[in-house]
């Protein structure tokens, strides 16, 4: 009996232990189209609608079709490097890059196989209800790093409960064997006494997974990402940028000038809000009639009231890097042709803005790396011919002309 009952606990022990490591390590395993959904948007969306082909943003829409025109290993290659299959002759691939006026994907070199597989299940799938749910509390976790903490109660928690219906079952298999029965709480003790291995495995885990935790929450301290604060005035950008079609330059005209985007001053809105009187919706009227109570606007007389004493629209800033890191708008959407959905993800699909991008120093530098320059551009006329003799022919990327240097972000 004493034979059977060690090797009936032996085996539960094992079994624990196997469960906890694996839920320590990877809490997932399979294709997730909640994970896919969030690679897609921080990745793919500023490039890519989920959607027809025909929708277009800077590449083509993506949805269930590309499985039929493309294979599997195809997609693996042109998302981690769709230069190195263009140039290896892939009729596929050059008929995509002649068709996009020689546009060369971003590299995608550190994607998984799974992430792939992931990123691909959502573009098949779409978001499920149940995803988007997973994906709300996993953003939730990412803002307040709960996410390693629940895992560490849930293993835990399991051990604990393990070793109480272990000692359940050893007090029951005493009983009907007739020898002395002891308390669950004493047999718990006794066995962890006897299973000094254990307590090491236990220690160690909750050691490594503090220390995770402590690195997850120090990674992300100035990090704002998905902040999306409350504006004085409900503006939809879904509405003027996507419906309406109104440019981001019309508004923020001074991105392409100077270093700051800027924001529009209330007479930019009076250009079409002087005639414009009512919203779609009962709210939008609402929202319209603020901009005339700042400015002291009578709107059925069209005019302006006398002496009327105007008041700012305190917009709050969402997109604020520190102040000991330097940022141009004019230099990388003039120069380097970079299109606003690139930082700020699909503003026109957006009805009350967030910040869409980390803006971290290492997400700027990944950006340099991957980024080709535009050699043609007239702006590096000069510097062309150096580059050459330097690269001996070779894409040459932001990070190979100084776009790694400390000095040219930080003074």
């Amino acid at each position: 009996m004493k034979h059977i009952i060690s090797s009936f606990l032996y085996s539960l022990r094992c079994l624990v232990l196997v469960v906890a490591f694996l839920l320590n390590l990877n809490p997932s395993f399979s294709q997730d189209v909640a994970m896919g959904e969030s690679l897609f948007k921080s990745n793919c969306a500023s490039c890519h609608y989920l959607g027809p082909e025909e929708k277009k943003l800077i590449g083509p829409g993506l949805n269930d079709e590309i499985f039929e025109e493309y294979s599997l290993d195809w997609l693996y290659k042109w998302i981690r490097n769709s230069s190195e299959l263009i140039e290896s002759g892939d009729k596929q691939a050059i008929e995509i890059y002649e068709e996009y006026n020689k546009s060369v994907m971003t590299a995608f070199p550190y994607f998984s196989d799974d992430d792939i597989d992931n990123i691909l299940a959502y573009i098949k799938e779409g978001p499920s209800e149940i995803a988007e749910i997973v994906n709300e509390v996993s953003v939730v976790a990412e803002g307040d790093s709960t996410n390693s903490n629940t895992l560490l109660y849930i293993v835990i928690c399991l051990i604990i409960i393990n070793i109480i219906i272990l000692g359940y079952v050893k007090n029951t298999l005493k009983t009907a064997s007739g020898e002395e029965n002891v308390s669950v709480l004493q047999s718990c003790l006794i066995w962890l006494r006897s299973n000094p291995s254990f307590i090491v495995f236990a220690s160690i885990l909750i050691v490594f997974s503090g220390i995770k935790v402590g690195w997850d929450a120090l990674s992300k301290v100035g990090v704002a990402q998905n902040y999306q604060p409350e504006q004085p005035i409900a503006f939809s950008h879904k509405l003027h940028a996507g419906e309406q079609g109104i440019d981001c330059n019309y508004c923020h005209h001074s991105a392409r000038d100077s270093k700051h985007s800027g924001i529009p001053s209330a007479n930019v809105c009076m250009n079409c809000h002087t005639y414009i009187n009512e919203g779609q919706t009962e709210e939008g009227t609402k929202e319209i009639q603020k901009i005339y109570a700042a400015l002291g606007f009578d709107p059925n007389t069209k005019s302006y009231i006398p002496g009327y004493e105007q008041k700012p629209i305190e917009w709050v800033r969402i997109h604020n890097l520190p102040d000991l890191a330097y940022f141009n708008h004019a230099q990388h959407v003039n120069v380097a042709g970079i299109e606003c959905e690139t930082c700020h993800g699909s503003i026109d699909e957006m009805d009350e803005v967030y910040q869409y991008s980390k803006l971290t120093m290492g997400w700027c530098i990944n950006c340099h790396r991957e980024t080709e320059v535009d050699v043609d551009n007239p702006y590096y006329h000069d510097l062309h011919e150096n580059w050459i003799d330097k690269y001996h022919g070779e894409d040459i990327t932001v990070d190979m002309i100084g776009g790694r240097e400390c000095a040219k972000c930080h003074y």
